[in-house]
């Protein structure tokens, strides 16, 4: 995730609506990949002093403050493309959702920030509804317990996958919850973009890998998926994951089942590009090595001054990420809290993340605009 420029200079971060410098309002513009200021126009419309194009704000920004896209005055909906994805919003009658909506569509937007630059497919449910990326943000229903009125879980939400559409359990984005979750479940990491993406993850498999010719290749490196399931989610709870884990899984939910393999090493490769680019934005050196730019996540190659087309390195970017997730977690340390990155990459995890860049570097380079049809399952 890079920073942004207002038009007064001051910098601007990712989840801003306004410039703390000039009081401007701001607003991302996703046609753009840009945020930028913008100058009251006409018609209760705003102008772009980047493009200097008219667009309004999304109605989730202009009605709950919980979105800061944009959408162009030429395009007919309300909502940004952001928001249109949404199947299911919180119940905004109770107080505290609209605190816990904001938290999650800012890691949805970042999700989404990533995955449009590397020209990922995303298309709604409006545009394919059987095969479109959807999200539904639920919480678990509660019922009055008849002899103590406390209140008691009378079903629970689960966050996964189903068909394209990705939930999110609301009890995710508030924190104690989900502390307790992470630890009751021994996990060292769990955050809500780390859900995003491992669930994005799913969607994609479905998308770029079921069905084609790339299906033997995956069963190669990450197993069969046509491997029961739920049988599988029953032995990995039962008995937890098998003693050696470390040296093939990138974590030990990736040992489960082939399709979480897959999403759990398509999640820690999504968490190396934006956070590199973060890393390069700020001009980080380690140890005298400057982090480079991860190309694929803004063109999927580099042109160079005498027109030669430099294909992005995948080593590359894994030093960098190693240098850098080494500085992030003494960084860490030193201020008494936890690993920034608490895993270990092995030569066969790290196989795996090769060919999750390989995968996405071809789709990048095809422009590949729609998707290919999905599988009906549910996965967590």
């Amino acid at each position: 995730m890079k920073t942004f420029q207002c038009h007064c200079n001051n910098t601007l971060h990712f989840e801003n609506s306004q410039c703390f410098s000039c009081n401007r309002m701001v607003g991302y513009l996703p046609d753009e990949k840009q945020l930028s200021a913008l100058e009251p126009a006409v018609n209760g419309n705003w102008l772009s002093l980047f493009n200097h194009q008219q667009y309004r704000q999304c109605k989730n920004f202009s009605d709950y403050n919980v979105c800061n896209w944009m959408v162009p005055v030429h395009d007919d909906e309300e909502l940004c493309v952001s928001c249109r994805l949404n199947q299911t919003i919180p119940n905004l009658n109770e107080a505290q959702n609209l605190t816990l909506w904001y938290r999650i569509e800012l890691a949805k937007r970042r999700l989404l920030y990533t995955l449009f630059n590397l020209n990922l497919p995303v298309v709604s449910r409006q545009q394919d509804p059987a095969n479109g990326m959807g999200f539904e943000f639920l919480q678990d229903e509660t019922r009055q317990d008849e002899f103590n009125n406390e209140l008691s879980v009378k079903q629970s939400i689960a966050t996964g996958h189903n068909s394209g559409v990705i939930t999110i359990n609301l009890l995710e984005a508030e924190h104690v919850s989900r502390m307790e979750m992470r630890d009751k479940m021994n996990e060292r990491y769990r955050t809500l973009l780390g859900h995003f993406r491992h669930e994005s993850g799913h969607y994609y498999w479905d998308c770029l890998i079921n069905g084609t010719d790339k299906i033997a290749s995956f069963r190669t490196l990450f197993g069969d998926e046509r491997l029961d399931y739920q049988q599988s989610l029953k032995a990995y709870y039962d008995q937890g994951p098998p003693a050696h884990w470390q040296s093939i899984w990138i974590s030990a939910y990736a040992s489960m089942h082939a399709w979480e393999d897959w999403a759990e090493t398509w999640a820690h490769y999504l968490h190396m590009v934006d956070t590199v680019e973060t890393a390069h934005d700020f001009s980080f050196r380690i140890h005298g090595y400057a982090v480079s730019a991860p190309a694929l996540a803004v063109e999927p190659a580099m042109q160079m001054a005498n027109g030669y087309v430099m294909p992005v390195s995948f080593d590359e970017l894994f030093e960098d990420w190693c240098r850098l997730s080494v500085a992030l977690n003494a960084l860490n340390r030193s201020m008494g809290m936890d690993d920034a990155y608490p895993f270990v990459i092995s030569d066969v995890a790290l196989d795996k993340l090769r060919y999750i860049h390989q995968i996405i570097s071809e789709i990048t380079s095809q422009s590949l605009a729609t998707c290919l049809p999905i599988q009906t399952g549910a996965v967590d």
